[in-house]
């Protein structure tokens, strides 16, 4: 039986995140989710159920509205650093969701280490 790449994708979703749940109980979860034509990421408290702070290439601000290249990648990683500081968010963990860990997702990452968060 073929499985579709939705089946596979959500199948990964699932893996990962309960992986993750069970060596990081406590810390803050931070969340990506890639569109074709987007990049967004959250910091999610799941203790509490709320989301501590965003960043995505729909904000004007960024400059690349409708973009999802590494370099906006890379400009969201940096600025959901910058409001992770704000939030008083040092330490989390990299909850990547069905996603593979290369190009975008990689470029997200490496952008919000270098700008302070550790996971």
């Amino acid at each position: 039986m073929a499985n579709s790449k939705r089946d596979l994708f959500l199948k990964r979703r699932l893996r990962v995140r309960n992986k993750l749940r069970k060596m990081n109980a406590g810390r803050v979860r931070l969340s990506v989710h890639r569109s074709n034509k987007n990049i967004s990421v959250q910091l999610i408290d799941d203790v509490q159920g709320a989301t501590l702070a965003s960043a995505s290439t729909l904000e004007k601000d960024l400059g690349f509205v409708g973009k999802n290249n590494v370099d906006a990648a890379a400009k969201v990683g940096s600025a959901i650093a910058e409001r992770a500081k704000k939030a008083g968010v040092e330490e989390c963990y990299f909850d990547r969701g069905g996603f593979l860990y290369h190009g975008t997702v990689k470029a997200l990452a490496d952008a919000a280490r270098e700008g302070g968060l550790k996971f």
